[in-house]
């Protein structure tokens, strides 16, 4: 019998087109991240995971442990021309025993929400975890009242598999309800369609 995790160990690795570039985060992007970051004053949104201006570093260096346990891989998204960096994204709960990944932790400078960006690093990310890796499920959780989330991972063409009540805490110390979705591999060609057609309609 075949074995069901995947088909390569996910690793650092670096992801670039459609105008942008995924880089392993490291330390190095301390101040970049901290820049982007400050682009709307990130931090204060309750329903996000960006660190305040002080905590950039414990923030990658968390990020960073995760990567060393072998359940994250994160990355630095950077503007593939100039360089800038734009915000950070990543592979989470990763299970290789059964080739499932989760994608999160993932936020943009306010300049480029609304962009091309988002759709450019989830589709570099899900060719990579379906295409490379051989990953059976890509999932993504996010919190209840995040609603421009839910929509943002809708539109990829993601199914709602349900809510955890009661799950997590909030950076204001109140407890959220997690809302989850799933794509599985054999969903990836048609999502994978969608997001190529949205990243070459014109946008308004």
């Amino acid at each position: 019998m075949n074995s069901p995790g995947f088909k390569q160990a996910p690793s650092p690795v670096t992801l670039e087109g459609h105008g942008v570039r995924l880089v392993p985060l490291s330390l190095e992007h301390v101040d970049g991240l901290r820049a982007a970051a400050a682009d709307g004053a990130l931090w204060n949104l309750r329903v996000t995971s960006v660190p305040e201006p002080g905590q950039t570093q414990a923030y990658i260096a968390q990020a960073l442990a995760g990567k060393d346990a072998g359940h994250m891989l994160p990355f630095a998204v950077l503007d593939a021309a100039g360089g800038t960096i734009l915000g950070a994204t990543r592979y989470h709960d990763i299970v290789p025993a059964i080739a499932r990944l989760e994608i999160g932790y993932t936020w943009y400078a306010k300049a480029h929400q609304r962009t091309h960006v988002n759709t450019a690093c989830k589709l570099l990310l899900l060719e990579h975890a379906f295409g490379t890796l051989g990953a059976a499920v890509a999932g993504w959780r996010t919190d209840n009242d995040n609603h421009a989330s839910q929509r943002a991972i809708e539109r990829l063409g993601a199914r709602r598999d349900g809510v955890i009540r009661h799950h997590a805490l909030r950076r204001d110390g109140t407890v959220r309800d997690t809302v989850m979705y799933s794509l599985l591999a054999d969903e990836w060609p048609e999502a994978r369609a969608h997001l190529l057609h949205q990243l070459q309609r014109p946008r308004a």
